[in-house]
């Protein structure tokens, strides 16, 4: 048994450290005096909401900030049948807003995936080049579409990957998913650096119009609840191989909320994980199965030193392939997401992230999960 769980744990190890490696090698973004031109494109920022009443009207505000000309983004907010005010509020601030703010009722028809339809629909009606999606809970800096157009200007990528971090709350649970968000991050970050990308998320995510309509948009994935970002994105990966990009700047993190209680942060979770069995893509199949059985070994290793079957030193030597190439690597993303104070907590995510993984993974084989007050399947 200590021979199988060594070689998980080597391997695992190998594989962290290749992250870390590709992440500290990773240049961070930044934009050139002269970023903004007559080549600049136009942008579309599409906001799918469902009663975020009190997050919307904040987040439309940023966008009033931007650096980006407000003549060269539109804002489309597509409302998915709220039953509070967001679309009152959304309709009350289109004559108050630099940019246009373009609001999109949606019709309240049974579908399995409320997100993508409402950014298909979005799409139909966007007069952008490039594509860019968030949530209604989140926050962007001044400098945001800037970034996102320059980097685009420079790179040509078909699809960009943008940071994520929590609005830090110095609550436990709040840390606890700072790290654990970091993780998926950085790897994602990594994995398109290394060409073969794996996760992204939806919430800054920005692609090319005429690549979502070269891959036909949703069209085979349409059937998964989850998946707006990364079965997207490994759509236009497959067609567009050398196109998917991470941008590693600071001026391009949005920021959003922890999940409140345990039970959002299940039902998020357990819907982030179902869509698992949708990717058709081998590479993020091959490494989900990996990150699992990694993460698997780990208990059983603490089962098999409590039975006897290990010594201590063993023990601390499986323990110790783990712990220490992750604390490299998530220290590494949380010193980029400004998120110093967190480090403290990686030690207390290891402890739990384990069973995490493993509960989730099987989680993920039941269908159903609640999601906007709506129980989707």
């Amino acid at each position: 048994m200590f021979s199988i769980l060594l070689v998980i744990s080597i391997s695992y190890a190998f594989f962290t450290l290749i992250l870390a490696v590709t992440w500290w090698r990773m240049t961070v973004f930044t934009v050139p005096a002269t970023s903004q031109n007559a080549s600049s494109p136009r942008i579309s920022v599409i906001i799918p909401v469902r009663n975020e009443e009190h997050t919307l009207p904040l987040l439309l505000r940023d966008l009033q900030n931007q650096t980006f000309a407000p003549d060269g983004f539109e804002v489309i907010v597509a409302d998915d049948s709220s039953t509070d005010n967001t679309l009152k509020i959304t309709q009350s601030l289109v004559g108050q807003m630099p940019y246009n703010l373009r609001p999109l009722p949606l019709a309240n028809e049974p579908t399995t995936s409320p997100k993508k339809r409402a950014i298909r629909q979005s799409i139909a009606m966007a007069t952008g080049d490039l594509i860019v999606t968030t949530d209604g809970d989140c926050r962007v800096g001044p400098k945001w579409l800037e970034t996102i157009a320059s980097f685009y200007q420079q790179t040509g990528a078909q699809l960009i990957s943008g940071p994520i971090s929590f609005n830090t709350d110095h609550s436990a649970f709040g840390n606890l998913q700072t790290v654990e968000s970091s993780s998926l991050i950085g790897a994602g970050a990594c994995t398109m650096a290394l060409g073969f990308p794996t996760m992204c998320n939806g919430a800054n995510l920005t692609y090319e119009k005429r690549a979502f309509e070269a891959v036909d948009g949703f069209d085979g994935i349409d059937h998964v609840a989850s998946g707006d970002d990364e079965l997207l994105m490994h759509k236009i990966a497959s067609r567009y191989p050398a196109g998917v990009k991470f941008l590693k700047s600071p001026d391009a993190i949005v920021h959003t909320a922890p999940q409140p209680t345990l039970e959002a942060f299940y039902h998020q979770r357990k819907r982030w994980a179902s869509k698992w069995r949708a990717y058709q893509s081998v590479l993020p199949s091959i490494l989900a199965v990996f990150i699992f059985t990694s993460n698997l070994a780990l208990p059983v290793t603490l089962l098999a030193y409590g039975f006897g079957n290990l010594s201590a030193i063993q023990l601390i030597g499986i323990v110790a392939l783990k712990a220490v190439p992750e604390w490299l690597f998530l220290g590494s993303v949380l010193v980029f997401l400004k998120k110093k104070p967190v480090l403290f907590w990686i030690p207390v995510t290891q402890l739990v992230y384990p069973l995490y993984v493993v509960f989730f993974g099987l989680a993920a084989q039941q269908k159903g999960f609640r999601w906007k007050d709506r129980t989707l399947r």
